[in-house]
């Protein structure tokens, strides 16, 4: 046989390598970033709000303890405090604007009853307004009253509409 009759072919090289479909690499980290994202983002608000809500509980204790304060400049300092935890804790549009009976009704959303609207929580709107200080009594059942708002804010915050 010759050279010339023998049937071969030319070489052919590979078609270029497509970008589509990924690797499994990539769908990988399709999957994994966001993934991460919104873990992190989840992570950080809890640290936020547990960290929010031990500073807090310090506070307290200390405004508790401190003799140099009279009662209504403890009202003050806890009425302040528990402005600062509902604004870390709550979207701020929704907080911040509240004044009056719909700040105690949003205080009171996280206990049983309306403590703030009908109980001791009562001297956060009056107080500024009366002749003579808030008595002992009355600041100690408000202390007491702002632990046990506290306290409730441990648990997961629930989205509650009031009309």
């Amino acid at each position: 046989m010759q050279e010339t009759e023998l049937p071969l072919k030319d070489i052919h090289l590979p078609d270029a390598i497509s970008w589509w479909p990924p690797a499994i690499g990539w769908w990988l980290l399709v999957l994994l970033i966001p993934t991460l994202l919104v873990f992190s983002y989840w992570l950080y608000k809890r640290l936020t709000r547990k960290t929010a809500l031990k500073t807090a509980k310090k506070e307290l204790a200390a405004i508790k303890i401190n003799a140099e304060l009279d009662n209504t400049q403890k009202l003050r300092e806890l009425s302040m405090l528990l402005r600062r935890v509902a604004v870390s804790l709550a979207p701020r549009a929704e907080v911040a604007s509240l004044t009056g009976q719909s700040w105690l009704a949003y205080l009171d959303q996280s206990l049983t009853g309306a403590p703030f609207s009908v109980g001791a929580g009562q001297l956060l709107i009056s107080a500024p307004y009366r002749n003579v200080a808030p008595s002992d009594e009355e600041i100690n059942l408000f202390i007491s009253l702002c632990e046990d708002w506290l306290k409730a804010q441990t648990k997961p915050a629930k989205n509650k509409k009031t009309s």
